[in-house]
């Protein structure tokens, strides 16, 4: 049986990180959520992860602020943002950052999940 791949979800919007929980797991992963930026950098500091999923919007620290910290942590770890912000310059800041990837909600679940399938490595 593969391993499954394990997913910091930071997202500090109680409805829309459990929507997102949800689909993550029925797709086969591990994920685990942070309700903002320092729980997150607590996180990343104390477990591996397969990917970092980021809002754009968090209190206390701007998604691509939190980023550019985990990427202090954690150079190697794909980073995908999944975050309302639309605008050209709201991408552009994030793979600025160190991401590779800006999904803009709402998106179609399955096109998520292709998105984080495409920046995870195979665990088989």
């Amino acid at each position: 049986m593969p391993l499954k791949a394990r997913i910091l979800c930071t997202e500090d919007d109680v409805d829309t990180r459990d929507i997102l929980c949800a689909i993550l797991e029925m797709h086969g992963f591990e994920v685990i959520c942070a309700k903002d930026s320092t729980q997150a950098i607590d996180l990343a500091t104390a477990t591996k992860f397969d990917l970092y999923l980021l809002d754009n919007w968090l209190p206390g620290m701007t998604g691509d602020d939190l980023c550019r910290k985990l990427r202090g942590i954690d150079p190697i770890t794909p980073v995908l943002f999944y975050s309302g912000a639309a605008y050209d310059s709201d991408k552009a800041r994030a793979l600025a950052a160190g991401a590779q990837g800006y999904v803009v909600k709402p998106a179609d679940p399955e096109d998520l999940v292709r998105e984080i399938s495409r920046l995870i490595p195979s665990k088989e």
